[in-house]
C-alpha cells in the first residue's frame, strides 16, 4: 500500500507540473504554440481615414487563420497616437503585437527598448526609397520597416499663375514676390504651411532650416548644430511672411486640414502640404479642381528639401508573437500591398518602382514629382527624446511667428532649449 501511495503521490505531482507548464504557455502566449512566436496579432495604428487598411488586413487574414490580425485604430491626432503607444510600451505590456509609427519616433522608440531590432534580410530594402530607409534606423540597426513615405509638396493656383504668365516658384523670393502682388489681385492670400503649435510646425520648421542647408541636431541627437546663419535664414523666411502679411496671421492656427480646406475653397494662392490633399483639391466638390498643380518645395537658391513624413512597421518588443510580426510586416511592404497603399488609401508607397508606374501615373499626376521631393528630403531630427525637441521647436518658433522675436533670438533660444533637452537625455 505504501508505494500505492507512493506513486499516486507522484502521479499527482506530475499532474500539478504539467498543469502548472501548460497555463505558463497560455499565459506567456494566449493559446497553444505561442513559444514559438507565433499567433494572432494585433496591429495598432493612427485612424485610417480612408478604410484602406481593414482590405488589406483580410488578404493576411485568409491566407492565415491562426495568425488573424486584429486592427486597433487610436485618434487622428499624431499626439495623441504617440501618448497612448507610450503609456502601453512603458508599462511592458503585449498588447500590441505591431505598431504603426511616425517615422520620427523610430529614434526614440528603439532608444527606450520599446521595439526589437529587425532582420533587414527580410524584407526588400533594395527596393525601397533610399531616403525612406534611413527613418527606419538608429545608431546603425534597422529597428523598423518603412511601410509609408511622405513629403511636403507646395500645391499652387496654375490657373492664376497661367494667367499671369508666371511659372511655380522655385526659389523663396519668387514666392514672396508672387504672393505680395499676384495673391491680392485675386483675392487670395498668399502661402500657407501649418503653423499651430504641434507636430506640423516641427515640419515646417525643419524644412526651412534644412533647406537653407542647415540641421537641427547632430550625432543622432547627441549635438545641437541649430545655431547657424542657415537656421537663422530658414526662420527669417517664415518670420517676415507673417510680419509682411503674405502668410496671413489666420495660418498661424492650422493644422494639415484647415490649411488644406482654405487651398480647396480658393482662399490660397499656395499651400505647402502632403500628398494626400492632391486627390481631395481635385474632387468635383472642390473650387479648385483642375486649376491647381503641385512642384517640390522651394529653397533659398532653387528646390528646397521636404521631411520626410509617414510611417514605419515596428515589433513590440514584448510580443509574444514576434515570428508572425514579422512575416506580417514582409506581406505589408510587399509590392501588391504597397500598390493599395497607394491606390485604395491614397497613401505614398516605399517601393521605388511603383512611382514610374504610368497606369499608376495617369491616375495620381503628381508621382514623378513626388518621387523627386522623397529622394531630396530628410528624416527629422534622429533623437531619444524626440518629443522634447519636437516640443521646444514649437514653442520657441510659435512664440516668435506671433512677433515676440526675431529670427536671431529665435535661434539663441532654439538652441538653449535643445541644449537642455541633450543634458536630460
Amino acid at each position: 500500500m505504501r508505494w500505492k501511495r507512493a506513486a499516486g503521490a507522484a502521479l499527482l505531482v506530475c499532474l500539478l507540473l504539467l498543469a502548472g507548464h501548460a497555463s505558463a504557455g497560455l499565459r506567456a502566449g494566449g493559446e497553444p504554440g505561442a513559444a514559438d512566436g507565433r499567433g494572432p496579432l494585433t496591429l495598432v495604428t493612427g485612424g485610417d481615414l480612408t478604410g484602406y487598411l481593414r482590405g488589406v488586413l483580410d488578404g493576411w487574414n485568409k491566407r492565415h487563420p491562426r495568425e488573424k490580425v486584429t486592427l486597433v485604430e487610436l485618434p487622428d491626432a499624431a499626439d495623441e497616437v504617440r501618448a497612448q503607444l507610450v503609456t502601453e510600451l512603458r508599462s511592458g505590456s503585449d498588447r500590441f503585437d505591431v505598431l504603426n509609427i511616425d517615422v520620427a519616433w523610430t529614434s526614440e522608440f528603439a532608444a527606450a527598448g520599446w521595439i526589437a531590432p529587425v532582420d533587414g534580410r527580410r524584407f526588400p530594402l533594395d527596393r525601397l526609397l533610399p531616403p525612406v530607409v534611413d527613418t527606419a534606423t538608429f545608431k546603425g540597426r534597422l529597428y523598423a520597416v518603412p511601410y509609408v513615405t511622405n513629403a511636403g509638396l507646395l500645391y499652387y493656383r496654375k490657373d492664376v499663375l497661367d494667367r499671369e504668365g508666371e511659372r511655380p516658384p522655385q526659389t523663396w523670393a519668387e514666392l514672396e514676390r508672387l504672393a505680395k502682388t499676384v495673391a491680392p489681385r485675386y483675392g487670395l492670400d498668399g502661402y500657407a504651411g501649418q503653423f499651430l503649435p504641434y507636430e506640423g510646425l516641427t515640419a515646417n520648421v525643419v524644412e526651412a532650416v534644412q533647406s537653407a542647408g542647415g540641421t537641427m541636431l547632430g550625432d543622432e541627437g547627441a549635438r545641437v548644430t541649430v545655431d547657424s546663419p542657415a537656421a537663422r535664414e530658414g526662420l527669417g523666411f517664415l518670420l517676415d511672411g507673417v510680419r509682411e502679411g503674405w502668410i496671413p496671421r489666420r495660418a498661424l492656427t492650422f493644422k494639415e486640414e484647415e490649411s488644406r480646406r482654405a487651398f480647396q475653397n480658393g482662399e490660397l494662392l499656395f499651400l505647402r502640404n502632403w500628398p494626400y490633399a492632391y486627390p481631395m483639391a481635385n474632387a468635383d466638390s472642390s473650387a479648385v479642381a483642375g486649376k491647381f498643380g503641385a512642384v517640390p518645395l522651394p529653397g533659398p537658391d532653387g528646390p528646397g528639401s521636404s521631411v520626410l513624413g509617414g510611417s514605419n512597421l515596428a515589433v513590440n518588443a514584448h510580443s509574444r508573437h514576434q515570428r508572425s510580426a514579422t512575416e506580417l510586416m514582409a506581406y505589408l511592404t510587399s509590392e501588391q500591398v504597397q500598390r493599395q497603399v497607394l491606390t485604395k488609401g491614397s497613401l505614398p508607397p516605399v517601393w521605388a518602382d511603383l512611382y514610374n508606374d504610368r497606369h499608376l501615373m495617369r491616375t495620381f499626376p503628381y508621382l514623378p514629382t513626388l518621387k523627386r521631393s522623397l529622394l531630396t528630403a530628410k528624416p527629422r531630427p534622429k533623437s531619444a527624446r524626440y518629443d522634447q525637441v519636437s516640443l521646444a521647436t514649437q514653442a520657441v518658433v510659435h512664440q516668435a511667428l506671433i512677433g515676440r522675436q526675431g529670427p536671431r533670438e529665435a535661434v539663441a533660444r532654439l538652441t538653449r532649449e535643445l541644449q537642455a533637452v541633450v543634458r536630460r537625455g
